[in-house]
């Protein structure tokens, strides 16, 4: 009996220190794994991220857009853990943590959302300029310029961004790129369905002999008549797009509307597991409806 109970003071012992044991192991593969997270990120979202911005002109160095991310997820993952809970309980900080996560990870996706937006604003006021471009163009060639001369024309215009893409295009020829590989670096580098077609033509002209004012005129012509057709599918569309935001901002304003008229029943709601879950429910929905009618307001012309 006396060894039964001096095995059993032990184990109970033991116990707590393996479970001291076990909580600082996770601990630390908890840190390292964060640790290997941040540098993954550090060294290949925020390297992609850099390379995209120097694709557009906006030289922005890597170590700054990593710092600018982490200090806006940090402070939105404090702002929204003390919304959420903070330190009231054991749950309200459980929660706290994982609102906070998520807001965090949002943040940390910011730079490649912004460059998505910075892209195609500047996609469409490259497609808006090389239409008057490709008439400069084919007057520069009834004049009797060359081709490279008639580039030279649309930079000393000054225009951004296509100023700045047709130097960096005529920059390369000067020191040794191929004329092929220049215009292909060129097209690559906007990601312009209309700069492909311009550049086909081009490179057809060249090898057959074709006469490029007359091309240019014709693209200039097909390019005006898709840019007006897109516009009259853009305002054909525009009611279902204002629906759309209409019907998504109303779960948010009803909650405002309920947070202002009755405080302390909506902070009751936020501050409980089955209004967490209603609310991560509606963004769900709110997306799905956002992405489908998305889709059928997306015609490709």
């Amino acid at each position: 009996m006396q060894e039964f109970l001096a095995t059993r003071d032990t184990i109970l012992i033991f116990i707590p220190l393996l479970f001291m044991v076990s909580a600082i192991g996770l601990t630390y593969s908890f840190i390292l794994g964060i640790r290997a997270g941040v540098d993954n990120y550090s060294e290949v979202y925020t390297k992609t991220a850099e390379r995209g911005f120097a694709d557009i002109f906006y030289f922005i160095p890597r170590r700054r857009i990593s710092e600018l991310a982490w200090i806006t997820a940090g402070s939105l993952f404090a702002a929204f853990f003390l919304l959420s809970g903070g330190f009231t309980s054991f749950a309200g900080m459980l929660r706290g943590a994982v609102v906070g996560f998520i807001v965090a990870i949002m943040a940390l996706s910011a730079p490649k959302i912004i460059l998505k937006i910075l892209k195609k604003r500047r996609l469409i006021m490259f497609n808006e300029q090389l239409v008057d471009a490709l008439m400069t163009m084919s007057n520069a060639l009834k004049s009797g310029s060359s081709i490279m001369q008639a580039f030279e024309h649309i930079v000393r215009e000054n225009l951004n961004p296509i100023s700045l893409e047709f130097g960096m295009f005529l920059q390369q020829t000067r020191v040794g790129v191929k004329f092929e590989e220049a215009l292909a670096n060129l097209e690559h580098r906007v990601g312009s369905e209309d700069l492909t077609l311009v550049v086909s033509s081009i490179e057809i002209a060249r090898q057959t002999g074709g006469n490029l004012t007359e091309v240019f005129e014709q693209i200039a012509g097909t390019i005006r008549e898709r840019m007006r057709i897109q516009t009259r599918v853009q305002t054909l569309t525009s009611q279902g797009r204002l629906q759309g935001i209409v019907v998504g901002l109303m779960p948010v304003g009803l909650g405002f509307a309920m947070f202002f008229l009755d405080p302390r029943l909506m902070l009751s709601f936020l501050h409980s597991h089955v209004g967490l879950l209603i609310i991560g429910v509606v963004i769900i929905l709110e997306i799905i409806g956002a992405l489908m009618i998305r889709k059928i307001i997306d015609i490709d012309i």
